[in-house]
């Protein structure tokens, strides 16, 4: 919805401090993302070590639905070569580490791991569950995987 990845209106206007004119409402990914960017000392500590991108940085909807790359075949061997290009120009801008890098989400991985075997992007890639699946499936645990994030948040910075 803001064209940032993790970051609904609510976060972009009280985490980031960036006035919008979007409806204020906010999404589970979101609201997780956040909460371990504030456990990790907040957006400008964070912002300043990591940045969030997106295999691809598009969003799809089929009959009204959101729809991720990952779940339509057709799509997804559709945007491979968009996500390489996006990949390669995201890493070239930021002339980044290529050491390791975060990936969240198992399907996510499945196709960005793929794409790294063959274009070699990064020398490892982190495979994290994804907020949403944490949000709705596991948060009664979701401290567990607030940790489980800044261990591999350090992890990238060692």
């Amino acid at each position: 919805m803001t064209g940032i990845n993790f970051t609904a209106p609510k976060q972009l206007t009280e985490s980031c401090l960036i006035p919008n004119s979007f409806k204020m409402q906010t999404e589970l990914s979101a609201e997780f993302v956040y909460e371990v960017i504030d456990a990790f000392g907040g957006c400008e500590v964070f912002y300043k070590k990591f940045y969030l991108a997106s295999v691809s940085p598009l969003g799809f909807v089929k009959n009204g639905v959101n729809l991720n790359y990952y779940d339509d075949v057709e799509l997804k061997d559709a945007i491979k070569p968009f996500a390489v290009d996006n990949l390669q120009k995201q890493i070239k801008m930021l002339q980044t580490n290529r050491n390791k890098c975060i990936c969240l989400g198992e399907k996510n991985f499945t196709f960005f791991n793929e794409l790294n075997n063959e274009h070699h992007f990064f020398k490892e890639i982190i495979r994290l569950p994804h907020p949403r699946f944490i949000m709705q499936y596991k948060r009664k645990i979701k401290h567990e995987f607030v940790e489980k994030y800044l261990h591999s948040l350090a992890e990238l910075l060692s």
